[in-house]
């Protein structure tokens, strides 16, 4: 491995592999006690759906299963056919939702020149798997103030993806989270395939919290609650899992996509299992929504 002196820790039989950074992500924390649960749409399409995810999930007036919602208003996506997402006008939507649900967001930003609109309002900026080693994107998010969500490359090694998130934090951004979302294989059951083993080996060769992305990693809504429970069971910070109020309707990602009440089921899921590796699913802080 290449040294990762800002990333990177000793991982060698005598050193501490449990010590991990926290990531402050609007109200809530990642790589605390509590798990980093994100929910949400794989595209922004409307207020309603934002608002129905909201209520039934967030902490106000759902049961505090997600502390974070996630949807993407920007769209890499394979043909230059398929819908590319809103985006000013869904950043507009979700924020608003974020704001009254106090419910803080993650949005994928694409390109350099989004940067500035995007983390002015967006709690945290993901970087999606295409853009892993696009070095001048990582190294601009290095200058900004904001939380990054790094998602590991289609076909990237455990080093490319540490050096990766040693770009940013060279550049001045120590506020990383790693995110595991399955790798390419030969097999096309699944979408991806989900490397657990990276997630303990992430672990214990970096301070960062890692989470995952079961839905990516699946491509297959009825596989992504038992790759939750594992990737907890393995020592996951969180998930972030694509969830829908009308799944067979979404514009983006549908057969991946949970129905809200599937999602909710899953964070219950998760309480045991939780517990058992010493963690715990977030209690719901509730605060007075604007009406």
């Amino acid at each position: 491995m290449k040294p990762a002196p800002l990333v990177g820790r000793n991982s060698g039989r005598n050193s501490s592999t449990t010590q991990t950074t926290t990531v402050q992500v609007g109200n809530t924390t990642v790589g605390g006690t509590d798990l980093f649960i994100v929910g949400g749409p794989c595209a922004v399409e409307s207020a309603a759906q934002l608002e129905a995810i909201a209520n039934h999930l967030g902490p106000n007036r759902g049961n505090g299963h997600i502390q974070a919602l996630r949807g993407g208003i920007y769209k890499p996506r394979t043909s230059p056919y398929d819908f590319q997402g809103m985006g000013q006008d869904g950043l507009s939507l979700i924020l608003n939702v974020s704001q009254r649900h106090q419910l803080p967001f993650v949005t994928e930003v694409m390109a350099i020149d989004q940067i500035e609109s995007l983390s002015a309002h967006a709690d945290m900026l993901q970087v999606g798997s295409r853009n892993m080693q696009n070095f001048d994107l990582l190294k601009a998010l290095g200058k900004v103030n904001k939380p990054v969500l790094l998602k590991r490359g289609l076909a990237a090694t455990i080093e490319e993806f540490i050096m990766a998130a040693e770009y940013i934090a060279s550049h001045g951004n120590p506020n990383i989270v790693l995110c595991e979302r399955g790798i390419r294989s030969f097999d096309n059951y699944t979408r991806n395939v989900l490397d657990i083993g990276a997630v303990v080996a992430l672990k214990q060769l970096t301070h960062l919290p890692v989470i995952v992305d079961p839905s990516h990693a699946a491509g297959r809504w009825e596989l992504v609650a038992s790759l939750s429970r594992a990737a907890i069971a393995a020592g996951a910070d969180g998930l972030i899992v694509e969830c829908h109020p009308d799944p067979d309707q979404a514009i983006s990602d549908a057969q991946q996509t949970l129905t809200l009440e599937a999602m909710a089921e899953l964070v219950e899921s998760l309480k045991p299992i939780a517990t058992a590796v010493g963690r715990r699913v977030a209690e719901p802080q509730r605060q007075l929504v604007a009406a």
